[in-house]
């Protein structure tokens, strides 16, 4: 995977589905505070030792200020102006071993990371894949995997290849991993005397759904997770197109220099992972594919 991309992100899948998230995201930034459900609570309540290593101005209120683009089905959206999906549960999960609440304010996917910088947002979580350009900015913790899938219409009626996509409007979410890995692909086409890749990019991914749905575009590229979800939800509409590739790690993005902070969030992760709940929720979502077993603080990529 390209080691420039800035990545990522939320699908409903359904036209009218896609409306109304678009709907509830022009409503600007919204708060949600939330606390582990009876599905997602960690066995053992919160870990000392490692609640010891959040930052006091944290501790003090007991609450993590989170930013999200909550666009981006099943990782985090929003069900009824509440923030839902398995980032969310995850999340909500690891802190809760921490001794903390936490509260979920909806952005735009570019205000995540520039938020997390200046102090809006103690932890940015929006399916922010760790890259290069990501930690030279913020400490990140590792804590799922998420390789890129295609989906199509239903039945593919255009008979498009992932191997071959030469030619063929592709919708994308912009700043995501997936733009630089259709310019390259555009770029092998043309090399080789194709017609290259029209690549439709969107602000938001459930835009970019719904173009492939509706016909606007022939394919669409996302991360694995959003499509299982959106072909789930899209009533026959889409399918999948082949396999899944490459693995992006999601992190929890930080503010530089918080480095006991990430330490005690990986050891919070750890601690889901040992007691069962990260799996439970993982199949919960349907996600079980990218699970990880070693959450780690500014894991190597390339």
């Amino acid at each position: 995977m390209t080691t420039g991309s800035l990545r990522r992100r939320a699908v409903a899948a359904s036209a009218l589905v896609l409306t109304g998230a678009l709907a509830l995201s022009a409503c600007g930034e919204k708060k949600e505070s939330t606390e582990p459900t009876a599905s997602i609570t960690p066995k053992g309540g919160p870990d000392s030792k490692l609640a010891a290593l959040v930052p006091a101005e944290i501790k003090a209120d007991g609450v993590i200020k989170i930013g999200s683009d909550t666009t981006y089905a099943p990782a985090e959206f929003l069900d009824n102006n509440k923030v839902v999906g398995f980032d969310v549960d995850l999340f909500d999960a690891a802190a809760a071993k921490l001794g903390l609440k936490t509260q979920w304010n909806t952005t735009p996917f570019t205000g995540v990371i520039t938020g997390v910088k200046s102090g809006k947002y103690e932890a940015g979580i929006s399916s922010l894949t760790i890259n290069p350009e990501r930690l030279k900015d913020t400490e990140m913790v590792s804590y799922f995997n998420a390789p890129i899938q295609w989906v199509v219409k239903k039945g593919n009626p255009l008979g498009i290849q992932v191997e071959n996509p030469c030619g063929k409007k592709v919708a994308v979410q912009t700043g995501t991993v997936e733009v630089p890995d259709l310019q390259k692909r555009s770029k092998d086409c043309k090399a080789a005397g194709k017609p290259e890749i029209k690549i439709d990019q969107f602000q938001d991914q459930s835009t970019a759904t719904a173009a492939v749905a509706s016909g606007k575009d022939d394919a669409g590229t996302a991360d694995y997770p959003v499509f299982v979800d959106a072909v789930d939800k899209s009533r026959g509409q889409l399918e999948l197109l082949g396999d899944p590739y490459g693995q992006a790690p999601y992190g929890v993005a930080l503010k530089k220099g918080q480095t006991q902070f990430a330490q005690a969030i990986a050891g919070a992760y750890k601690a889901i992972i040992t007691d069962g709940t990260y799996q439970r929720v993982l199949d919960k979502w349907k996600v079980g594919k990218g699970a990880i077993t070693d959450p780690a603080v500014n894991p190597k990529v390339s």
